[in-house]
This record gives C-alpha cells, structure tokens and sequence, in this order.
C-alpha cells in the first residue's frame, strides 16, 4: 500500500471521528447536519483520492450517489428548520 495513501486515511480517519463527535454532542440539530455534511465530504475526500492514486474512475458513481444523499439531506434539514422556526 502506498505511504501516501496510508498518510490520507489516517489523516481523514482523525477527521472522520472528530465529526461523528460533533454529531453525537453538538448542541443543535443544525450543528448535527453541518457535521453530517462535513463526513459526507470527508467520505468523498477519500474515495477520490485513492481514484487519484490508483488511477482509476470506478468509485465515481459513488461519489455521485454520496454526493446526491448530501445535497438532499442538506435540503430536508434546512426545510424542517424553516417549518420549525414559523411555527414558533
């Protein structure tokens, strides 16, 4: 395995778990869904990175996917918030 590509994972490991830590103690749903935003990034960091160093495009479709279910999410959380706050 290549010492670059080792160097990435852990770097975005560390990142990784830094995140899902904002996600289980952040304060507000909204400190929840940037942080869920972040990892989804994270994710698609990786995913094109090692596409970068190996030289190959087979995760592309993924990284479509995983970018589609950020976008959306984003998109029904902002809504949700929205609705909440004219409620109020």
């Amino acid at each position: 395995m290549n010492v670059m590509l080792i160097a990435i994972y852990v770097i975005f490991g560390v990142a990784a778990l830094l995140t899902l830590w904002r996600i289980v103690i952040g304060p507000s749903i909204l400190d929840r869904a940037v942080a869920s935003d972040v990892l989804l990034t994270e994710v698609m960091c990786v995913l094109g990175a090692e596409m970068a160093i190996n030289h190959h495009t087979r995760t592309l479709p993924v990284l479509l996917i995983i970018a589609a279910v950020g976008v959306f999410g984003s998109i029904s959380i902002a809504r949700f918030v929205a609705r909440r706050d004219q409620e109020r």
